[in-house]
């Protein structure tokens, strides 16, 4: 059986014809240097809103009004200058040119904090700058504790723009080194424990849970545009529970640290990204949608995102699904982006108590150059984290916390350079369903892993591959058509 099974690959494989791909993007075509003024119409396989940036009253206060001053902490000044924006009907509070020291910022309803050209905000190391503590999710689970640098919460109409900087806590500070590590975050913080109780705020030597660069939670209509990030104490940019986001232009530098996630859509929707370039420690852009038992709890998932006209220069991944997926990550759509120098392409990831899964992903004119893998489904984990349910075998009768993958698409990509093409770690008893890609141009050293996984179907597509072997474990409804494989010397 597995012979002729063999054999009708050959055959499928050695069936070729040319393939005309259409304009792919190249780092100079994407990032946040290509960036333009205005946001152009958005279209999607899916029904998505007309992204408007948020408009701002007049009003604008400097915050050396306040009383700022570069030798001193400015964290009450720009409280100060935010809080009046905000009761005077909105505008813009402006951080000019210079280094200012902060702690925590509330951005308010109305408020847009802008930085000028030159002006950089250097955020405090020390715990006490960000009490009291705050609501907020953590690695998809509620908690109460220091939330992030630039905090939002029930906020509308809310953005921070301009050509300045953020500079996160330095190396070795409280903020860093007193972070919850002794375990995965649902061990430590049981599901039945009402959030109010969920307190972090790092009193009596106890642990904290580590502070976002921006997040914004339960808020409307936000705008991120034009700054540049660097050195965060955690993930990045986190809309959390929002609806109506829009991010563009931003370059975020988080290498070399261990959870730099760039940017990270936690249970929002109607989110646009454009032309970000980010660099990171861990993966680039990523969608979540809540942790396990907890997440079930929430129930809210992230939809209806457009990813486009981006670049990730480094990370674990350039664009990634989960690990955390209770909520369910529908209607995403990545096109035109180049991944260049990152790990993993495009890549999936859940465990099997996480929950939810994805579905609906779409996947368009990409250029990848890895140095792992092109696509790569990883839905089993390690011990280190979830213990014996990392183990492909026995499967386990399904339960509401196996995650699902479905209903994903791929067209007209490029990859220059791969570890592998596509390599497949479903759940035996959840296995990925649904995966087509069509019209690609495949630099590879292996060509498919693939376990678990059924109605799998690759068309129009060149491999250049240094191993010709193919391995398959319980996968079912395999299609090739017009694919051509082209052995290459290592």
């Amino acid at each position: 059986m597995f012979a002729m099974i063999r054999t009708l690959l050959l055959i499928l494989l050695s069936a070729t014809s040319a393939i005309a791909q259409p304009l792919i993007p190249t780092v100079k075509d994407v990032g946040a240097t290509q960036m333009p003024e205005k946001i152009a119409p958005v279209k999607a396989p899916f029904p998505m809103p007309s992204f408007r940036k948020p408009q701002f009253p007049s009003l604008a206060i400097d915050i050396r009004d306040k009383g700022a001053a570069t030798a001193l902490t400015a964290t009450t000044a720009i409280q100060s200058a935010i809080d009046e924006v905000n009761r005077k009907g909105g505008g813009t509070v402006v951080i000019p040119a210079g280094k200012w020291k902060t702690g925590r910022i509330s951005l308010k309803s109305n408020v847009n904090l802008h930085l000028e050209e030159g002006a950089e905000l250097w955020f405090s190391g020390e715990i006490e700058d960000y009490r009291p503590a705050v609501f907020t999710r953590n690695e998809g689970v509620e908690v109460m504790s220091l939330g992030a640098c630039i905090y939002a919460d029930g906020q509308e109409n809310i953005a921070v723009t301009g050509k300045g900087k953020l500079v996160g806590p330095p190396a070795g500070c409280p903020v860093r080194e007193r972070f919850m590590k002794a375990d995965v975050i649902e061990n430590v913080i049981p599901h039945n424990i009402p959030v109010a109780e969920r307190v972090y705020e790092g009193y009596n030597g106890e642990a904290i849970f580590l502070p976002m660069f921006i997040s914004p939670i339960n808020c409307k209509n936000i705008l991120i545009e034009g700054i540049t990030l660097e050195n965060s104490p955690f993930w990045n940019i986190v809309p959390v529970y929002c609806d109506g986001v829009i991010i563009r232009g931003v370059t975020v530098n988080s290498v070399g640290i261990p959870r730099g996630d760039g940017i990270d859509i936690e249970s929002s929707r109607n989110v646009l990204i454009e032309y970000c370039t980010l660099s990171c420690g861990d993966d680039c852009f990523t969608m979540k949608a809540g942790r396990g038992e907890d997440g079930l709890r929430v129930n809210k998932p992230t939809e209806n995102v457009v990813v486009r006209y981006c670049l990730a220069r480094q990370g674990h991944g350039g664009i990634t699904v989960g690990s955390e997926t209770a909520g369910m990550i529908r209607n995403l759509y990545v096109h035109d982006a180049v991944f260049d120098d990152t790990g993993v392409g495009i890549r999936f990831k859940t465990r099997r108590p996480r929950g939810g899964g994805g579905e609906h992903l779409y996947y368009e004119r990409i250029r990848m150059n890895l140095r792992e893998d092109a696509f790569r489904w990883d839905m089993l984990g390690s011990r280190m984290y979830v213990g014996e349910l990392a183990d492909r075998l026995p499967a386990r009768e399904v339960n509401r916390l196996t995650p699902v993958y479905r209903d994903i698409h791929a067209k007209d990509i490029i990859i220059e350079k791969s570890r592998t093409f596509v390599r497949i770690d479903g759940i035996p008893e959840s296995p990925l369903t649904g995966f087509d890609l069509e019209d690609a141009e495949v630099n590879c050293r292996n060509i498919i892993i693939c376990r678990d996984a059924k109605d799998i179907s690759i068309k129009n597509t060149v491999v250049h591959s240094e191993e010709e072997q193919m391995t398959f474990t319980d996968t079912r409804n395999l299609s090739f058509e017009n694919v051509n494989v082209i052995s290459v010397t290592p």
